[in-house]
């Protein structure tokens, strides 16, 4: 049986069905009518259709493909009980299942009428998971009769191999249940994403987006608003909403990060040796800071900072001290830190439709592009590249490439082919990195992410807000967070799309306490995980 797992439990199987319902030459030629008008009722066809193929000179006729085996049930008892021996043939095929309905959609994927895998890791992984196609052989002449004495030959099919994913089951429904939550009380008209990852291998542990849909019933409505109406909608229209719900925004779509991206800014200034975290009075928040003749404000210009520490300046998210960072370490250096956390390509994880970062070309980048991007906008990246940027601060800052396959399974041989943790290189020190996670901390403890604390643990963070393109009036508000941050097993990026609630758009307000709703049981999860390993 193929199947795609996830700690231990099966995200999509095999089931068999009917292939097709079909009919052989003449044989039910005198029941025809009473044929037709059983076989257009039980599976819901049109009678004239179903009758003109019952009665069509043809060795074989299909009348109906991708039956379920209830139907197919029905259909046996009913020729039993009219003594209808012949005439009418199953033949029996395979079609995936997905037995949690609308978990991690977008990231499996779902496959066509011919199994063939159309997004996803369904798509990714097809040459892997569709294994090879089994076969009857007969003999026959031009009407369809058998020559010779040989009968049929029975060529096995072969199951294709197993994927095992680095998704955990328990935390991506965490993950789905709260952002599903978030988006329908903050009224997140464009939906949002979460991203989970294992720091230390890599390992996507979650990854979620909303609206989700049904890998069941991947071409029907998805919200029960939608149902109202969609036998009402044009079918471009349908196609477009399908579309859209079918990606998978975490790594499909770029965003602006706003002020997480400050944590980047921050690793670069300490690896450079142009601050440190405690200095007292290091720094003056004025309102606003002049660049190239144009006058950049903090965001809170009406009521200054005043004098700050780069810890204080974290904490309170204060453009200005980034700004300056950023001229200090020049346009060149910056690009070179922007390069080694792989923020200028792909990640290359192994998915489909990951797109790339936009950011302008560093030839062209002046001292104003410089200082937006120093405090996370003005340029686009995916939420998969920022949530794999922090994560490689909180690797002890060494890049960690994420993955969502563990391994894969010979169906043939049982052999498990484990897949590569993939490092890169030494990005800061393991002093710096722990300077930043502990300011991270300080953000939560006391700064703009405390909506994220979870009593009982470490937890750091960076709260991030940006208008969704200039002059829109959408916002996208972020949070990322690590925890612990004396030892990180969790890195995780909520992203939400242009709220519009009563809570504003501010990432402290709005993304902060998601992350902390998340987290507070996720973490308890992975120290009962751990507590049972130690055991077995």
């Amino acid at each position: 049986m193929t199947k795609l797992a996830l700690s231990d439990e099966i995200l999509m199987k095999i089931d068999k069905p009917a292939r097709y319902i079909g009919n052989e030459l003449n044989s039910i030629k005198k029941d025809k009518e009473k044929v037709a008008k059983e076989l257009s009722e039980l599976f819901d066809l049109n009678y004239d259709t179903v009758l003109k193929k019952v009665t069509k000179r043809s060795s074989i006729e299909t009348i109906v493909k991708k039956v379920e085996k209830e139907k197919t049930d029905e259909l046996r008892i009913w020729m039993q009980e009219n003594n209808i021996i012949t005439g009418i043939n199953m033949d029996e095929d395979t079609k995936r299942y997905y037995p949690y309905n609308n978990v991690a959609s977008q990231v499996i994927g779902f496959t066509g009428s011919d199994n063939q895998g159309l997004d996803g890791i369904e798509a990714k992984y097809d040459e892997k998971l569709k294994g090879k196609k089994g076969s009857i052989q007969r003999h026959t002449d031009a009407k369809g009769g058998e020559i010779g004495t040989e009968g049929e030959n029975y060529v096995s099919a072969i199951d294709g191999d197993d994927l095992i994913l680095t998704i955990d089951l328990n935390i991506q429904s965490i993950v789905e249940k709260y952002l599903e939550e978030a988006c329908i009380d903050n009224k997140c008209t464009d939906g949002g994403n979460v991203i989970v990852m294992n720091p230390q291998n890599g390992n996507i542990l979650a990854m979620a987006t909303y609206p989700t849909y049904n890998l069941n019933e991947p071409y029907s409505a998805y919200t029960e608003e939608l149902a109202q109406n969609w036998d009402n909608m044009e079918q471009s229209e349908k196609t477009k909403m399908l579309q859209s719900v079918w990606r998978n925004r975490a790594i499909a779509d770029t965003y602006e990060p706003g002020s997480v991206f400050k944590l980047i800014t921050t690793s670069a200034a300490l690896e450079e040796g142009i601050t440190d975290t405690d200095n007292q009075g290091e720094f003056a928040c004025t309102g606003g800071i002049e660049v190239a003749g144009v006058r950049i404000k903090c965001w809170r210009y009406y009521r200054p900072h005043g004098s700050e520490s780069l810890r204080q300046a974290l904490m309170n998210s204060c453009n200005p001290v980034f700004i300056g960072l950023g001229q200090k370490m020049g346009v060149h250096t910056y690009y070179n830190y922007l390069n080694k956390f792989k923020l200028l390509n792909k990640t290359g994880i192994d998915l489909p439709g990951e797109a790339n970062s936009i950011f302008i070309k560093e030839e062209k980048a002046g001292p104003v592009e410089l200082a937006t991007i120093s405090f996370g906008q003005r340029f686009e990246i995916t939420p998969l590249q920022m949530v794999t940027a922090v994560s490689s601060i909180a690797n002890k800052g060494t890049y960690i490439k994420p993955r969502i396959v563990k391994s894969i399974i010979n169906s043939e041989t049982g052999e498990k082919k484990d897949m590569p943790i993939e490092t890169g290189e030494q990005i800061i020190s393991k002093e710096n990195a722990e300077k930043v996670l502990s300011m991270m901390n300080s953000v939560v403890s006391e700064g703009t992410g405390k909506n994220a604390k979870v009593e009982g643990y470490q937890v750091g963070g960076k709260t991030g807000t940006s208008e969704d393109g200039v002059n829109t009036g959408k916002y996208v508000t972020s949070f990322c967070g690590v925890a612990n941050t004396d030892d990180p097993q969790i890195v995780l990026l909520i992203t939400l799309y242009n709220p519009t609630g009563e809570g504003g758009h501010q990432g402290g307000g709005v993304a902060a306490p998601v992350g902390g709703k998340i987290l507070s049981e996720v973490l308890p999860y992975l120290d009962s995980k751990a507590d049972i390993d130690k055991i077995m």
